[in-house]
């Protein structure tokens, strides 16, 4: 898959089959429409196209940018539609002026200018342009005068795609990652920095490495203890461990904390990168009375976390 991030350079696309979206997550229900995507690609013999924004336009429009929360990354989101098998991903710089375009400059000096498609394939409700100005019956009206064929996306797909991502984001922030990655199709990750803590794990017994995120606006799942697999600077090879996400109530703690114990694990691992698959919610954080009590549920943890992970 190639990426492009320059809309003054991008290639000529053959029989461009374009789709356009913020494809957060790259979840179950995204796929219907890069199967359509393909299948029509397939029959023109073209070039799949997929065009999203970064950063997300809720952010540059939105009246609390920094409560947007990403399922994915742009690089996380890059690798997984790479996996999908499309042809390119054009990545639109999202700003306030390009969202005050008009939606006939939008469709004209954007859409058909830089991409000459052969297929647009878009959602019944999408709506483009400055004020949301533009949508499908614009694009209706004028695919006879430049040539490219129309693709609408039904509303229920549209509507079960709302839903599942609603879903998706709800399951992490209730700690039901099974349900959460049942409907992305594969385990929710995130990546960062092994970067240096209090050693208060190692204290105890139970040496964690502290990650912080590459992006902050990535969707940190409810606090509390679960069973994951880890890799290092993103190798396939993943290794079992478990993870605590929380301020650390029984030091009184009240930052955020994402601290991972690593199985039959000890190399020095700072400034690495850490990915982190999440696999099963164990518990809910809690303050114990004692360092001997907090101990004990610790070791429990990674009892349980192993017994998960060996399934």
């Amino acid at each position: 898959m190639q990426v492009h991030r320059d809309l003054d350079h991008l290639p000529e696309f053959r029989n461009a089959v374009v789709t356009i979206g913020t494809f957060d997550g790259v979840h179950s229900g995204h796929r219907f429409i890069l199967q359509q995507l393909e299948q029509a690609a397939a029959s023109c013999n073209g070039e799949t196209v997929i065009v999203t924004f970064d950063p997300h336009p809720r952010e540059v429009l939105g009246a609390n940018p920094g409560s947007v929360k990403l399922l994915t990354t742009l690089p996380e989101k890059i690798a997984l539609l790479e996996k999908q098998g499309i042809d390119h991903l054009v990545v639109v710089p999202f700003t306030k002026a390009f969202s005050e375009l008009s939606a006939r400059a939008y469709l004209e000096d954007f859409l058909i200018a830089r991409f000459h498609p052969h297929t647009i394939i878009i959602g019944y409700d999408h709506r483009f342009g400055h004020n949301r100005e533009g949508g499908l019956e614009l694009l209706e009206a004028e695919q006879s005068k430049y040539g490219f064929k129309l693709v609408e996306i039904p509303q229920q797909v549209v509507h079960d795609l709302t839903v599942s991502s609603t879903k998706i984001r709800k399951s992490l922030q209730d700690g039901d990652i099974q349900l959460a990655n049942q409907l992305l199709g594969y385990r929710y990750f995130m990546t960062g920095t092994v970067v240096h803590g209090d050693k208060m794990g190692r204290q105890l017994g139970f040496p964690t490495a502290n990650l912080k995120l590459a992006d902050e606006r990535k969707l940190i799942p409810a606090e509390g203890i679960y069973a994951v697999q880890v890799s290092l600077n993103r190798h396939w090879v993943t290794i079992p461990a478990v993870m605590s996400i929380g301020t650390r109530p029984t030091f009184n703690g009240t930052d955020l904390r994402l601290e991972v114990h690593i199985f039959d694990f000890n190399r020095e691992i700072y400034g690495q990168t850490l990915t982190v698959y999440y696999e099963e919610y164990i518990r809910a954080n809690q303050k114990f009375d004692n360092i001997d009590d907090l101990v004990k549920q610790i070791a429990a943890d990674a009892e349980k976390a192993k017994e998960i992970l060996a399934r």
